[in-house]
C-alpha cells in the first residue's frame, strides 16, 4: 500500500504539473509563441472557435477534484483507483510533452504526444470501467466525469492535431477538398460519440464533442457546407447522447425489477 500512496502522490504532482507548464506556456510564452498563434497557422477547418477552448479551465478543476480524492484517506483500501496504476502519470508527461513539441515546433513529435495521452486516458477509461462498475456519487463525480471530460477533449483534439499535421505536409487530401475533409473527420467525432453513447451512455463524454463541434459550425459560419455538417454532428450526438440516457435507464430498471425477483 505504501508503494501505490506513493504514486497517488506523483499523481497528484502531476496534475500540478500540467496545470503549471501550461500556464507558463502561454504566460512566458514557451518559444515565444502561444499556443494559439501557433494553431492559427494551419488553415484547416476542424478547428473551433477561441471560446471553446475555455474547456481546459474545467478540466484542469475536474483533474484537481480527481486528485485530491484519490490521496484522501477514506480512499486509501479504494481497489478501483489502484486499476489506474501509471498511466494517469504517463498521461501527465504527454500532456507536458506536447506542449514543448507544440511550442517548439516539433509538430511530428506532438502528434506522437497526443497519441500518447489519448491512450493513456482511454486505458485508464477501460480500466476504471467507467459507466458500467457501479460506484458512489461520489466517485462518479470526483473520477468518472473527469476522466470522461478529458477523453473527450483529448479525443477532439486529436482529430486536429492529425488534420493540422497534414496541413503541415502539404497533403492534397488526394484532391478532396479541405471542406469535404472536415466534412468526413467531423463524421469520424460522431461516430466516436455515437459508439461511447450506445455502449456507454457517457453523457460527459458527448456534451464535450458537441461543445467542440458547435465552436467549429461558429468559427466556420462563413462555410457552408462545414458549419451545416457541425451543426448536424451536434444534432445526430445529442439525440444518440438522450437515447443512450433512456437506454441506460431501462437497464437499471431491469437491473432493479430482477433483483427484486430474487
Amino acid at each position: 500500500m505504501k508503494k501505490f500512496s506513493a504514486l497517488r502522490i506523483l499523481n497528484f504532482l502531476g496534475i500540478a504539473a500540467v496545470i503549471f507548464v501550461n500556464g507558463l506556456a502561454n504566460s512566458l510564452p514557451l518559444n515565444n509563441l502561444t499556443t494559439g498563434e501557433i494553431s492559427d497557422r494551419f488553415e484547416v477547418y476542424f478547428v473551433p472557435a477561441g471560446y471553446v477552448f475555455s474547456i481546459w479551465g474545467l478540466i484542469y478543476v475536474a483533474l484537481i477534484a480527481f486528485g485530491i480524492y484519490q490521496v484522501a484517506p477514506s480512499q486509501r483500501q479504494n481497489q478501483r483507483l489502484e486499476r489506474i496504476g501509471l498511466w494517469f502519470l504517463i498521461s501527465c508527461l504527454a500532456n507536458i510533452a506536447w506542449l514543448f513539441c507544440w511550442h517548439y515546433e516539433q509538430f511530428p513529435l506532438s502528434l506522437v504526444m497526443m497519441l500518447v495521452l489519448l491512450v493513456s486516458l482511454l486505458v485508464i477509461y477501460l480500466r476504471l470501467d467507467i459507466r458500467r462498475a457501479r460506484v458512489s456519487t461520489a466517485e462518479t463525480w470526483f473520477v468518472n466525469h473527469p476522466f470522461s471530460l478529458y477523453l473527450g477533449w483529448i479525443t477532439v483534439a486529436t482529430i486536429a492535431n492529425v488534420t493540422s499535421l497534414l496541413y503541415y505536409y502539404g497533403w492534397d487530401g488526394w484532391g478532396i477538398s479541405p471542406q469535404v475533409w472536415a466534412v468526413i473527420m467531423l463524421a469520424a467525432a460522431g461516430i466516436i460519440s455515437a459508439l461511447m453513447s450506445i455502449t456507454r451512455s457517457d453523457v460527459v463524454f458527448s456534451l464535450v464533442i458537441i461543445w467542440a463541434v458547435i465552436g467549429i459550425a461558429v468559427k466556420h459560419s462563413a462555410v457552408p457546407l462545414v458549419a451545416n455538417a457541425a451543426w448536424i454532428t451536434a444534432a445526430f450526438v445529442l439525440i444518440l447522447m438522450l437515447i443512450g440516457i433512456l437506454l441506460s435507464n431501462r437497464r437499471t430498471e431491469q437491473e432493479v425489477a430482477d433483483n427484486r425477483q430474487v
